[in-house]
């Protein structure tokens, strides 16, 4: 008998981009044995859209009606490729759903379909991302952003975790904190422990060359290496590098990446957002998966967004979107 153990929920994010897209061709592919999905959207659209793809799209796509559906209608109309304010009141319903289904015991975990921040804006939703409205319904003090990656050769994995994330570049230095970096370190370690008992972790710098002793930037020399050390001390069986200057911070994960010689890092920390972002999607694009941490169940998601230059086109890749799928499967 099944259970929601077998479940995933699947919010399909932003209805004008490519959600519904990447979404039916990433569950064209095959899937494991047992494995049931919940879609959170509007029926009328995803039908819509199914028969759109099939017009112009040569790529396997799975039929919606193979798949349970928690239908949140659109109250108005949407242009594929337009952000509107409807388009981003039903990505945010349907995302509010999505929790509310796997919060009442309704899936093992969520994948959410990328979703359009201006879009909420003009929806009157002020969040900078789904991770803050997730941490929000959850009442989650400090969810964080985590993308990981199984390279290749499938022998190692790429996972890298923002100590802050959608934030002015301005703000960064104020809201990094020793309090801030020592929670970032203990998640860290919590999810590299999954795959390795004594994992390696660097920390980037935040200023050029790790602060160059203090001649580019006092944040290091005052107290970041200073917490760094306290951590190691109290986390003696853990491997701990850094402050790593940010420009060679991942250049032995990319090239286990591309399976030189040597191997990663089990896991990196990032201090903002494009510091990390920049050398995940540079090396792993269509593997990455954004896993946010901290909440009360696992939820992942393609680390691309809404495409909106070729929403409604057939040409979308689903790589990240079937690897957040998988991830969400094997992690949950």
């Amino acid at each position: 008998m099944k259970t929601t153990a077998d479940r995933l929920v699947i919010a399909l994010g932003d209805p004008a981009g490519i959600g519904a897209e990447v979404t039916l061709k990433a569950l064209a592919q095959p899937r494991p044995a047992g494995q049931e999905v919940v879609l959170v959207g509007c029926r009328r659209w995803l039908r819509d859209c199914h028969r759109q793809l099939l017009a112009c799209s040569n790529a396997p796509l799975a039929d919606p009606e193979d798949f349970a559906l928690e239908d949140v209608p659109l109250e108005q109309p949407v242009v594929p490729g337009v952000s509107s304010p409807a388009a981003g009141a039903a990505s945010f319903a349907w995302l509010t759903r999505a929790v509310a289904l796997v919060g009442a015991g309704g899936g093992r975990a969520l994948v959410t379909a990328p979703i359009a921040k201006a879009s909420w804006q003009a929806a009157g939703h002020a969040y900078p991302g789904q991770t803050e409205r997730l941490a929000e319904l959850t009442g989650t003090a400090d969810a964080g952003m985590l993308f990981t990656a199984l390279a290749p050769g499938g022998g190692w994995r790429l996972n890298t975790l923002l100590a802050t994330t959608h934030i002015p570049l301005a703000e960064v230095s104020a809201r990094l904190t020793p309090e801030l970096v020592s929670r970032r370190l203990e998640a860290l370690l919590a999810f590299c422990r999954r795959f390795q008992g004594r994992p390696r972790l660097v920390v980037a710098g935040l200023n050029p060359h790790a602060g160059e002793g203090g001649h580019l930037g006092r944040e290091e020399q005052d107290w970041l290496i200073p917490t760094l050390q306290r951590w190691q001390d109290l986390h003696p069986e853990v491997r701990l590098e850094g402050p790593v200057p940010p420009d060679t911070c991942w250049l032995e994960a990319a090239a286990a990446w591309r399976g030189g010689q040597g191997q990663g890092a089990d896991g990196y920390l990032a201090l903002y957002h494009d510091q990390g972002l920049i050398p995940v999607k540079l090396l792993a694009f269509d593997a990455a998966v954004n896993t946010t941490l901290g909440l009360p169940f696992l939820r992942t998601s393609p680390d691309h967004g809404t495409a909106f230059g070729i929403a409604g086109r057939g040409v979308a890749r689903a790589e990240s979107m079937a690897a957040a799928i998988s991830t969400a499967w094997d992690l949950g």
